[in-house]
């Protein structure tokens, strides 16, 4: 092909490359979920902008096969100079864990099949892949003075809600619900805190196609006092609990964070589309 790969060297200097990292590690946790952990030589860089949150956030960026790339990797320049095939495909992604000490990440990828992007990319993950990331980004971490802590989602929430529970202080109190398609896609819970896990089982349903979260928080027994709530994962999970929390229990917004991580039946633009268009409730 004709296409310039490298961009001018002073638009490079002053254009933001994402980060390359790469795959030390690759295997299966669940039968629906991979795990893969990533390290980089640049990580300092990325460790900066870490902010403490149990639900930070990447920015994977999958490129085309068979292009030959500008290194580093400068996204304005393939936007502009390179055709529609090779444009990179962004995902996003929930850290499972960061490891400051020695200079990993691990990303916790729902697999099903052979559908998507993210998902067969870390199943046929091994060490020594590239794979290049903007972030990391973040809102939420438990706040060790609530009376209690709420959290609920369905695998794409599951890493955040993991890793909430593990900064979890002893002597806190938690509910969590978590949606999985069965007992096989269930995992083990570690934390200081005193949490109730409750698993919620699909059996084959679609994914956000149910309302077991839903149903399960809204018969929940609630503690004494005001509760920190995280609620993360299908867009139809918040339509069905954001009024619940906000007008029948009187839950200030700054102690809810819900935030949908995707949408049945949409791609990640679709979603992120349909999601820019919504007026906030």
């Amino acid at each position: 092909m004709s296409t310039t790969t490298q961009p001018p060297t002073s638009t490079a200097k002053a254009r933001r490359s994402p980060i390359k990292f790469e795959v030390v590690s690759s295997e299966r946790l669940t039968r629906h979920m991979q795990r893969v952990v990533l390290s980089s030589h640049q990580f300092d860089e990325f460790a900066r902008k870490f902010g403490g949150f149990t639900d930070s956030y990447v920015k994977l960026v999958f490129l085309a096969d068979g292009f030959d790339y500008p290194d580093p990797l400068d996204l304005d320049f393939v936007r502009e100079e390179f055709p529609s095939e090779a444009q990179p495909v962004v995902r996003t992604y929930t850290l499972r864990a960061i490891d400051l000490v020695h200079s990993r990440i691990t990303l916790d990828f729902v697999v099903h099949g052979d559908t998507g992007v993210a998902g067969p990319w870390a199943k046929r993950a091994k060490v020594g892949d590239v794979i290049h990331l903007n972030g990391p980004g973040g809102a939420y971490a438990p706040d060790p003075a609530a009376p209690w802590h709420l959290l609920a989602g369905d695998e794409a929430a599951l890493p955040a809600v993991l890793a909430a529970l593990e900064g979890m202080p002893a002597g806190a109190r938690v509910h969590a619900f978590v949606e999985v398609d069965g007992p096989e896609d269930e995992q083990p819970v570690v934390s200081e805190a005193d949490v109730t896990m409750t698993w919620l089982h699909r059996d084959g349903a679609p994914a956000g196609s149910t309302t077991l979260i839903a149903d399960a928080v809204r018969g929940l027994d609630w503690l004494p006092g005001e509760p920190q709530v995280f609620v993360h994962g299908e867009s139809g999970l918040l339509k069905q609990l954001r009024a619940y929390f906000l007008t029948e229990r009187g839950i200030p917004r700054d102690r809810l964070s819900l935030s949908g991580y995707w949408r049945r039946g949409e791609t990640e633009e679709g979603f992120r589309a349909w999601k820019s268009a919504q007026t906030p409730a």
